[in-house]
Order: C-alpha cells, then sequence, then structure tokens
C-alpha cells in the first residue's frame, strides 16, 4: 500500500517530469498523461507512476513510434 507521502500535488508532479502544470491539466482532459488520483477535488499523482509515465516515454531515436 502506498503512504500518503507517496502522493505529489500537480505542481510538484510537474516539476518532477519538468512540464508545467498545466500541461498536466490539460491532459487530464484530453488523455495522454501519468495516471493520477482524485481525492474530493485534489488531484494527486503517485511517484510510481510519474516513474511509470516517464519510462513509457522512453524512445531511441525521434523516429521511434509508439504502438496505439
Amino acid at each position: 500500500m502506498q503512504q500518503i507521502s507517496d502522493f505529489l500535488s500537480t505542481p510538484d508532479a510537474a516539476r518532477v517530469l519538468g512540464l508545467k502544470p498545466c500541461t498536466l491539466e490539460n491532459w487530464r482532459v484530453v488523455g495522454g498523461g501519468p495516471r493520477f488520483r482524485k481525492f474530493g477535488k485534489a488531484v494527486r499523482y503517485a511517484r510510481s507512476d510519474l516513474d511509470a509515465f516517464a519510462e513509457a516515454a522512453t524512445r531511441t531515436s525521434t523516429s521511434h513510434q509508439v504502438a496505439a
């Protein structure tokens, strides 16, 4: 089970990924971003989900295509 300290706010998660918070906010609407959780109105990202998202974004070249 994950500890509450394993969850990050949108600004903190964006900082970890090197993105702007509005990018994560947009991805929550349109899809394509890391998994997130809702605790009431609060949105939180698990560190393990950010790690998995970053790992899935690994490419070997700029022409590398991701299977849909």
